[in-house]
């Protein structure tokens, strides 16, 4: 299973004293393909410093580049799927080069790609993507 992980969602599941924090533990057992762009690693690297400090960061970037289930795509086409918050894009943009069966997010405003058919992207609550966790 292909997924992109929204910053948002990342970072809450890092802390063991999250309830998604299985979530992390999943990705680093190799349950799931963690698809991921250069501008997504910045974004993650700076919310993780601010919430964990210099080291807390480094730590987390250093296990991202060692883990073999977390891929680099590089989208050659900027989709523009989300008018509402255009930097989330981003997400949109590695889901479709990377083929991604989900985008996991609690934005609001990812239920617009519900709107469209092409390209096929399909958003996910942390809570639903937990039962699909939970169920493999």
């Amino acid at each position: 299973m292909k997924v992109v992980l929204d910053c948002n969602v990342f970072v809450i599941c890092l802390t063991s004293r999250s309830p998604y924090h299985h979530i992390y533990k999943s990705l680093i057992e190799r349950k799931f393909e963690l698809m991921v762009t250069m501008d997504i690693l910045l974004e993650y690297e700076e919310i993780i410093q601010l919430k964990y400090g210099l080291n807390g960061a480094k730590s987390f970037m250093d296990l991202l580049a060692l883990l073999p289930n977390v891929h680099y795509v590089h989208p050659y086409y900027k989709w523009n799927l989300i008018y509402a918050d255009p930097d989330d894009n981003k997400y949109c943009d590695c889901a479709v080069s990377g083929t991604a069966d989900y985008i996991v997010t609690e934005g609001k405003h990812f239920e617009a790609l519900r709107t469209i058919s092409y390209p096929p992207i399909i958003p996910i609550s942390i809570d639903d993507f937990s039962k699909v966790l939970r169920a493999t």
